[in-house]
């Protein structure tokens, strides 16, 4: 699971590379995904685990980008759905192995619904990636450990592009804007590279002073509640300890009654300082962190570098370099990955091969 986690920024150059050339688009790549959003006004993604948390981070990336309606679900629900429906929705079904049983129940659900299908999976010649209309496969390599990692973020990162291509189909982003973004993202594998010696460094020492807890809650606001999700399954899977997700402006509406000394909050508190919305939801978790001093909790943030002001609200807290809103999940997914690795190390488990876990769930 180590050697994936330090693997991702190689993954993820190499996901951009089949996807971009000459600082833009692919056209080879995407000129079947431009049909694919212009006949459809709406996208559901369906997904499981990991996959259905990175769906979550891609439901606003295409949303904010593009405008288009977009609903995640699980995929083990999918099919059973009412289809007394006027809706006609594209699906995007995700999977690392690309054989996901509920997932592939549902792609061929989509297909006799007569939905656009498109597949984002890590194995190229996979059933899903055979059987949608469209394909856009990863690049991560084989991943052996069973939590995922490395085909986690290269799911970010082609959702990311899609988003893209669906902005550029619908004129919502100029060329210019997309350009900009395209350069962003890669410089992206780059970025993360140079932190992980550092947060290899700063995790271990914070998972000794928090392995021991009996239950965690992992809270995160817009696109950053996704990374909550999956940090919390990751630590769940990995480590055998029990852990939830939240949206972080839910926090007071019950699971605060579980707040405690043995119960530590693990904060998202990165910021865009040049996206307002971002900058609104930051302000808004600082004052949550302020709560939290005042009523002795735990808190492990993870936050830009050089924020003291979360730094001081906060009983540790582990740094990643600043980028923009959308690309600041696939970093600080990271230290979340490490956590659960050294968590799980720390209780004696094997974390390569959790117990009553399998890779690629075959049957449902």
């Amino acid at each position: 699971m180590l050697r994936e986690i330090y693997e991702q920024p190689r993954a993820m150059e190499e996901t951009i590379a089949r996807y971009v050339s000459n600082g833009a688009l692919n056209e080879e790549q995407f000129a079947a995904v431009r049909k694919w959003v212009k006949d459809h006004s709406e996208i559901v993604i369906a997904a499981s685990g990991s996959s259905r948390h990175a769906g979550l981070a891609g439901e606003i990336m295409i949303e904010d980008m593009s405008g288009i309606a977009v609903d995640v679900e699980y995929a083990s629900e999918y099919c059973y759905r009412s289809v007394n429906t006027l809706r006609n929705p594209a699906v995007v079904v995700i999977s690392q192995s690309g054989e996901t049983a509920d997932t592939l129940a549902a792609l061929r659900e989509a297909v006799t619904r007569k939905h656009g299908t498109l597949a984002i999976t890590n194995v190229h010649g996979s059933t899903m990636a055979r059987e949608a209309d469209v394909a856009l496969p990863t690049c991560a390599g084989v991943e052996k450990a069973i939590p995922a990692t490395k085909s986690f973020t290269t799911q970010l990162v082609v959702l990311y592009l899609l988003a893209l291509a669906a902005a550029e189909e619908r004129g919502t982003l100029d060329k210019a804007a997309i350009a900009r973004r395209i350069q962003e993202l890669q410089a992206l594998p780059t970025l993360i590279a140079g932190q992980l010696q550092q947060w290899q460094k700063d995790v271990e020492a914070v998972a000794r002073e928090y392995y021991q807890a009996a239950t965690f809650l992992y809270l995160g606001r817009g696109i950053h509640y996704a990374m909550a999700r999956e940090g919390a399954l990751k630590l769940k899977e990995s480590s055998y300890v029990h852990a939830e997700g939240y949206p972080t402006g839910e926090l007071k509406h019950g699971p605060n009654a579980l707040v405690s000394e043995k119960t530590p909050l693990i904060v998202l508190a990165t910021v865009d300082k040049a996206d307002a919305d971002s900058e609104v939801r930051y302000q808004k978790t600082l004052q949550l962190l302020k709560d939290m001093q005042e009523q002795g909790a735990r808190v492990l943030a993870i936050a830009n570098q050089g924020d003291m002001e979360v730094a001081a609200l906060s009983s540790h807290c582990i740094f990643v370099a600043p980028t923009t809103e959308y690309l600041l999940p696939v970093c600080e997914v990271v230290p979340l990955q490490m956590l659960a690795y050294f968590v799980a190390i720390l209780n004696g488990v094997d974390v390569d091969r959790p117990r009553n876990l399998v890779k690629a769930v075959v049957t449902e």
